[in-house]
């Protein structure tokens, strides 16, 4: 599975660049909001952190302004992602992209029958929205189950990005029901290393090891 971090932060997404983990960036515009930055510039340096996707979100709603803007977009870096919403004019405008080369995200996906249609429409990635889904009665990893199925049985290329995920348990799921990318917060991320059994074995190593006297450092 790869690992996508979901933010804007882009100290954060160094850190976590720099333990290998990072196949990836997904923003959107709350996100970049949130940083107090120019759009442009945080793209710009998020791209140059990651080797992988920076999911860039369009804001348009129509789709020939959907156009323009993924013109702009596509211009801060090879590695940029276009994302659009899972509307009409965000499938043509997929559709369009995905024609002419560009990786496309297509987001805020809530259902099997929508995940088809950006599949047909030739997205990158989709990205059902488990977390959220939950939040309103729904079971979001039974959607990505429906979605894998469906995708498995016609061979459709476009990858599974498990968004909206909010703790590690949504991760682990995720991975067993073969999500091909899940992106996270950065706390969730940093979450996975966490095990009580982990911190205990460190704090008795350390205890038998300061019996010893001994140091490696000389």
């Amino acid at each position: 599975m790869k690992f996508f971090v979901d933010t804007a932060d882009t100290a954060e997404i160094a850190d976590l660049a720099a333990t290998g983990l990072l196949d990836g960036v997904t923003t959107n515009p709350s996100l970049i909001a949130k940083s107090g930055r120019d759009f442009m510039e945080v793209t710009k340096e998020i791209c140059a952190l990651v080797d992988g996707p920076v999911s860039a979100e369009v804001i348009a709603l129509d789709h020939p302004t959907m156009m323009k803007e993924a013109e702009v977009l596509r211009k801060i870096a090879d590695n940029v992602c276009i994302k659009v919403p899972l509307t009409v004019d965000g499938l043509k405008t997929c559709k369009a992209l995905t024609d002419d080369g560009a990786m496309v995200n297509v987001t805020l996906c809530f259902s099997a029958n929508q995940a088809l249609l950006a599949a047909k429409a030739g997205a990158s990635f989709i990205s059902p929205f488990v977390g959220r889904h939950d939040d309103n009665g729904f079971d979001g990893l039974d959607l990505l189950r429906d979605i894998r199925l469906i995708y498995d049985n016609y061979n459709f290329e476009t990858e599974i990005l498990a968004a909206s995920i909010r703790h590690p348990i949504h991760v682990l799921e995720s991975a067993r029901i073969g999500a091909d990318v899940a992106t996270m917060p950065p706390a969730v991320i940093r979450a996975l290393f966490k095990h009580v059994l982990t911190d205990k074995g460190i704090e008795g190593f350390l205890a038998d090891w300061a019996k010893t006297g001994q140091t490696i450092l000389k």
